[in-house]
C-alpha cells in the first residue's frame, strides 16, 4: 500500500513567530519523522509576491523560515523540503488548472471578497488596486497541492476554503481529462487553537502583535512580559478563559503543567510571576534549537544545499507527472 502524502507550505513574507511554530512548524517537524507518510514541506515564495513588494524581505524571510525548519529538526532524509520557485512544474500546472477554473469560484474567495468590500467602504471602484495574483492565488495553491497528489493538508480553520477550492478544481480537471488528481482533505487539529498575540487577538503580522520565535533570552522575556492582562491584583482569583497569557503558556505546556497553572490562576498568582513561568517554559523548549538556528543563519549555503537537494527529490515526482498531465490535455509530441 502506498504512503499517504501530507503537504504543508509557509509563505515567505515575514519572520517566523510563536504562532507559526505552535500551529504549523512543530507538528510538521514531528510528522516528518514518521515512516507512515510521505511529507512535503515547502517555502511558498511565489505566494509571498502577492502582498509583499519588498524583494529583500522575501529573500530574508526565505532564509529565516528555512533555517527554522532545519533548526527544529526537520528530517530531510524522509521529508521532501523544497522552495516553491525551484519547481517550475508547479507554475505550468497553475496554467493548466486556470484553464478549467470557473471565474465565479475565484469571485467567492475570502481574501478577494474582503479586498472588494474594503474598496466599496472607501467609495472606490470594487476592484481598485486588486492584482490578479490576489484574485487567482487559490489556483496556485491548488497546483501546490495537486502537483504532489497530497492526501492530507494540515490547515487552520481560516484556510479550509482554499482546500475546498483545490478539491473543486482537481475534480473539474479529472472530469475533463481523466482521474489524474487525488482530491485532498483538510486536516484541522482542534487541539491547536490560533495562538493569541500580545494584545489577545490572533497572533499575526497584520496586527503587529507577534512574538518572534528566535528572540534572544532577554528579549523573549521582555516580549512575554508585554502580554496584555487585566488589573486583578496578586491574591485575587483569575480566569484562564480568554486569557492570552494562559493560552500561550498552555500551547507549550504538558497536561500536568496546564493543571498546575490553572490552579495557580485560581489561587491568585501575580501576573508577573505567571509571565515569568511562561517565559521559562518557552525558553527551555527553544534554547537548544535557537543555537542551531543561529549557526544555520551564519552559513546560508548549508540551507541552500538542503533546498536544492529537496528540489531534486520534488522534481523526480513533478516532472514525470506533468508530462502525464500534458499528454492528457493534448500537448504532446507530433512524432
Amino acid at each position: 500500500m502506498s504512503k499517504r502524502t501530507v503537504l504543508t507550505g509557509i509563505t515567505t513574507s515575514g519572520s517566523p513567530h510563536l504562532g507559526n511554530y505552535v500551529g504549523a512548524i512543530k507538528p510538521c517537524v514531528q510528522a516528518s519523522h514518521s515512516m507512515d507518510v510521505r511529507s512535503c514541506y515547502f517555502l511558498a515564495d511565489y505566494h509571498a509576491l502577492i502582498k509583499c513588494r519588498d524583494p529583500e524581505r522575501v529573500h530574508q524571510s526565505t532564509l529565516e523560515i528555512a533555517a527554522t525548519w532545519l533548526a527544529l529538526g526537520l528530517d530531510t532524509d524522509r521529508a521532501i523540503f523544497y522552495r516553491q520557485s525551484d519547481i517550475p512544474e508547479i507554475t505550468e500546472l497553475t496554467w493548466l488548472l486556470t484553464c478549467v477554473t470557473a471565474k465565479g469560484l475565484m469571485n467567492r474567495a475570502h481574501a478577494y471578497k474582503a479586498a472588494v468590500q474594503e474598496n466599496i467602504e472607501a467609495d472606490e471602484d470594487p476592484d481598485f488596486g486588486i492584482a490578479m495574483g490576489l484574485f487567482s492565488y487559490p489556483i496556485l495553491m491548488a497546483a501546490d497541492i495537486l502537483m504532489f497528489n497530497a492526501h492530507d493538508v494540515p490547515v487552520g480553520k481560516d484556510q479550509v476554503q482554499h482546500l475546498e477550492m483545490a478539491r473543486v478544481i482537481g475534480q473539474r480537471f479529472n472530469h475533463h481529462f481523466g482521474e489524474l488528481f487525488v482530491l485532498p482533505e483538510a486536516i484541522i487539529d482542534e487541539n491547536v487553537a490560533l495562538l493569541p498575540g500580545q494584545d489577545g487577538r490572533k497572533m499575526s503580522k497584520s496586527y503587529n502583535n507577534t512574538i518572534p520565535l528566535w528572540l534572544p533570552e532577554k528579549k523573549l522575556r521582555k516580549a512575554i512580559m508585554k502580554i496584555v492582562t487585566n488589573s486583578l491584583e496578586p491574591g485575587e482569583p483569575k480566569q484562564t478563559a480568554d486569557s492570552a497569557l494562559y493560552s500561550i503558556y498552555s500551547a507549550f505546556a504538558n497536561d500536568q503543567q496546564r493543571g498546575e497553572m490553572k490552579q495557580a490562576f485560581a489561587d491568585g498568582i501575580a501576573w508577573g510571576a505567571a509571565k515569568q513561568q511562561c517565559f521559562e517554559l518557552i525558553n527551555l523548549e527553544l534554547a537548544t534549537a535557537r543555537s542551531h538556528y543561529e549557526a544555520l543563519m551564519a552559513e546560508p549555503e548549508r540551507i541552500e544545499q538542503q533546498l536544492r537537494a529537496g528540489a531534486r527529490k520534488a522534481r523526480e515526482i513533478a516532472t514525470p507527472f506533468l508530462a502525464q498531465l500534458r499528454e492528457a490535455v493534448g500537448i504532446r509530441s507530433l512524432g
